[in-house]
Order: structure tokens, then sequence, then C-alpha cells
């Protein structure tokens, strides 16, 4: 083992590829990290597969290791990928039994970043600052499971910053004072970030970087490869109930060849073995043929939501569509020549840039509290549930709007009554409320998974699923239905903790001072 060295580290974890960065002290510069049997070697920016194959019981292989070895030809109930993705839109598709144990989305994803975090240490670094990346649309749940994860490892506390805001944050060190936009479409998602970052004063070396607005939506390449895969199949007259699992995966495989084939050439070809027909196919695609498949599966029109939602919100602050100064493309889906072209027409072919699309992510994370100092904005509107007792339903009581800055302090303190006669505690349900654009994903009897058409809709989600909110005060004398008996005042502090100050209108006594309720993304 190296000798340990104190580190700051960053960690994009992908639905694809992850990629690892840290920053060299002596340099004065980021520098990637590679590890073997886990990174692609082959590769510039020596990104790990996020891949898993349960090979026995508690024996788990991880990242190169798996691509390379074709473990998910040898049995692909045993292989697991798009795994971060089922985290980040809470999708819940089946767990797979194997060796006796119980596989779901959290378990491998987990055993796939101790992997990781494992790889770091044996290199001798030991961090100091840990920066983890998450989509922009990320809710709760997966940011606090990512906590804990680290916290597992040691690594406690890390900090998160958005994949895209994380991107031009690295742009933003090399250019002061630029707007630069942000379109991060990778495996999973498509992520927006327009950042406005401010020269460091005169004696502090510290830029300041302004988030001015965000979009995002569950897509990427993982659904882009399913369409491929599918229409293929109809170009040969077959379908996918007539395949079998392995079939299914040398389809896929085979479909994103094609797809990566087509952002430097017009046309191209493959050939694909059914392993269980044994029958081998001539597969084709070109540009043509791509561009009408996205249009049918709604994907350019859900980026072009995503632009003019940020363009909207950007012009509502002050900034027009003309200051914006540089768009850069990362992720691998945004190599896609419909995408590039997309953009261009929006910002014109100068202003449109893709630079090191696999690693821009990693490598701006590692300039949050280093080089640059972020003012961000929540993504997610807050609202609290309250129980109505006349009309015995809920209803949701806003709080904080997506977009506002923070710290923050709501200018109205919140007036409740109880619930029920007789109660004695004070519980708040606080949850996050979002459009959510995403692809519908549904998974048949094996736990294949399907996409479908995109779809937007209104999401509430508690920050406290599943479970009783925390009690925060207890109420002496015990409340009575119909009299006001509660002001609370809320606040966002600079760690984005939703903070509640409780007073007891009956007794006129404070119940709890800027008590933590939850943090908040």
């Amino acid at each position: 083992m190296a000798p340990v060295s104190k580190a700051t580290l960053a960690i994009d974890f992908g639905t694809s590829n992850t990629v690892v960065a840290v920053w060299d002290p002596v340099q004065a510069a980021p520098r990637l990290l590679s590890f073997p049997g886990l990174s692609r070697q082959e590769q510039a920016h020596s990104a790990i597969p996020s891949l898993v194959y349960v090979k026995g019981k508690n024996q788990l292989l991880v990242g190169e290791t798996v691509r390379a070895g074709r473990w998910g030809a040898v049995d692909p109930q045993r292989l697991f990928q798009g795994f971060k993705r089922e985290l980040v839109a809470e999708f819940v598709p089946p767990p797979r039994v194997l060796d006796g144990e119980r596989y779901d989305a959290e378990r491998v994803a987990q055993a796939f970043l101790q992997a990781v975090m494992e790889a770091v240490q044996k290199e001798g670094l030991q961090p100091q600052q840990v920066v983890f990346t998450a989509p922009v649309g990320s809710f709760e749940r997966y940011l606090n499971w990512l906590r804990r994860v680290a916290g597992a490892c040691g690594w406690d506390p890390i900090q998160i910053v958005d994949e895209a805001t994380a991107a031009a944050l690295g742009y933003a060190v090399g250019q002061p004072g630029s707007v630069v936009l942000v379109v991060d479409f990778g495996g999973g998602t498509l992520d927006l970030s327009l950042v406005r970052t401010l020269a460091p004063q005169a004696g502090n070396s510290v830029l300041k970087a302004e988030v001015i607005a965000k979009a995002d939506a569950y897509v990427g390449g993982v659904d882009i490869d399913i369409w491929i895969a599918e229409y293929l199949l109809g170009q040969l007259g077959l379908s996918r109930q007539q395949l079998g699992a392995l079939s299914w995966i040398t389809l896929l495989e085979q479909a994103e060849q094609l797809k990566i084939a087509l952002s430097t050439q017009p046309e191209a070809v493959s050939s694909w073995f059914d392993d269980e027909a044994l029958t081998a196919y001539e597969l084709r695609l070109d540009r043509q043929a791509l561009e009408e498949i996205l249009e049918a599966h709604q994907l350019l029109d859900q980026i072009r939501q995503c632009l003019d939602d940020v363009l909207l919100t950007a012009q509502a602050r002050g900034l027009a569509k003309s200051q914006i100064e540089q768009v850069l493309l990362v992720g691998g889906s945004s190599q896609l020549p419909a995408v590039q072209e997309l953009l261009r027409s929006y910002f014109g072919k100068k202003k449109v840039r893709c630079e090191r699309p696999f690693d821009a992510v990693a490598l701006g994370a590692l300039q949050v509290g280093c080089q640059v100092k972020l003012e961000d904005r929540l993504h997610h509107s807050y609202a609290i549930r309250l129980w109505d007792p006349l009309q015995k339903s809920y209803i949701y009581y806003p709080l904080f709007e997506r977009g506002s800055p923070y710290p923050c302090r709501r200018s109205e303190p919140l007036i409740l009554q109880v619930a029920n006669d007789g109660q004695t505690e004070v519980r708040l349900d606080v949850g996050e409320v979002a459009q959510v654009a995403q692809a519908e994903v549904v998974y048949d009897e094996l736990g294949r998974m399907s996409s479908r058409q995109l779809t937007r809709q209104t999401d509430f989600r508690s920050l406290t699923p599943g479970t009783e909110p925390a009690c925060l005060a207890r109420l002496q004398p015990p409340g009575r239905v119909g009299e006001d008996r509660l002001r609370v005042e809320f606040a966002i502090d600079a760690s984005r903790r939703l903070l509640a100050t409780i007073i007891d209108l009956q007794t006129q006594q404070p119940l709890v001072e800027a008590q933590p309720v939850a943090t908040l993304s």
C-alpha cells in the first residue's frame, strides 16, 4: 500500500460509468484516478463501468472486470447495471434472489461504491474533503443514501453538488466572470445548469459562482439503447417477447455500439447473434432513422422543454439568452448529432462546445470549496402536509418555492391547529414537490426493463417516506380542534437544513428554536 496522503476527492457516480478525480496539491491541478480491475485502461478518462456481477454467495465482481470478462453472457440474471438510475428515479424493480440472498438496487449500488472507496484507500489516499455529484433532480432519499454509504467508509461529512453545476464550475475556474450553460446528458438523466461566475475580489483567490437556473428529466442513454433495440427488432420482424435474457443483453450492446458509431459517421452496420435461436443478423442504422426514433419517443421535445424552462427562469432573473457565453455538452448521450444540432439551433454553432464529455463533471466537482464558493438554489419546491379535520383529507401548504436561494427565511409564519382533540405531540410532515419528467419504465415477470413514452407529472415525496415524522415538541395542555395553537417559523441555513422555530400560542412559550427538520436538495 502506498503512503497515506491527505486529498480532496470527487466521485461522479454515473449510470453507465463512474469517474474518480483527486486534487494534486503538488501540481495544484486535478488528476483522474485509475484502479486496476475497476477502470477501463484503454480509455483516457479511466472510467469505471458501473457494473456488478454476483458470481456466488457474498462474491461480487465490479467494474471493468465484469465488462471485459463478459460475465453478463455467463448468466444475465446475475448482472446488474443501471442501478444508480433506479435509485435516483426511485424505480422499484423486483429484487433478485441469488444463492439464497436478495439483491436490490440499493444493495448492489452500495457494494459498487464501497469497492470504489476501498480502491481509493488502497492508493494511499486519505480524503480530507469528499465531493459526490448527483443529478439535478435527485430527491432527498437518494442524497441521504449517498451520505450513509460514504459515512460507512468513514467519509463523513461529504459535499454533494449537481452534476451539471460541477461541470460548469470546472469551466468557470479558467473563465472568471462568465455565464455558462451545461447540458449533461448521460446514461440515466438529462440535467441542465446555468451558472454565472464573478471574478474574485482583490486579495481573495476564491471565485464566486451563482446558479441561475436548473432543469432535468429522467431520460438518458439507457432509454435510447432500448428504443434502438426495439426498432431493430421491428426491422427484423421480431419482438422483445421472442428473446431470452442473453439475446436481449447482446442486442442492447449492439444498439449502444450503433449509437456511438453514428456520433462520427452517417451510417453504422453491426452484427448480432441470437443465442437462443442460434441465428446471426446484420443490423443497420443511419442518422435519419435514429433521429426519427428520438422524435417518436419525444426525447428532442423534452430537451427543448428543459431548455425553455432554463431560459424563462433566467429571463425572470434578469439574464437574457444572448448573455450565455458558452454551452458545454457533457455525458455520453450529448455526443448524439441530433442533440448537438438542436443545441446549435438554440445558441449558434460558436457557443456550443463538447470538451471532456466523460470526466468534466468529476474534475469540476473538485473546485467546490477549493477555488469556487457556490451560491446554489433549491431545485424542488417544499411543502408541509396538513390534515384538514373538516374536509377529512390532507392538504399541502407551500413553504419554499423552487429556485429559492439559500440561506433564506420564510417571510410569514405558519399558524397551525391540532388535527385531533387531546393531541400532545407536534410532528411536521415536510416533502419535496417537483415536476418530474421521465420515461415510463416497466418490468416484466422476469424483471426485464422496458422504457416507454416520456411523461410529466407533479410529485410530492415526503422527507420521511414510510415512517412517521419525528416528534419535535409536546403540547401541555393538550390541543383542541378548531383553536389556533402553534406559530411555526421556517428557515433554510447555509447547509441546506430546514429549520423550524415553534411557539405555543396558548402559553406563549417557545417549544423549539431553529431545530433542524430535514436537509433539503
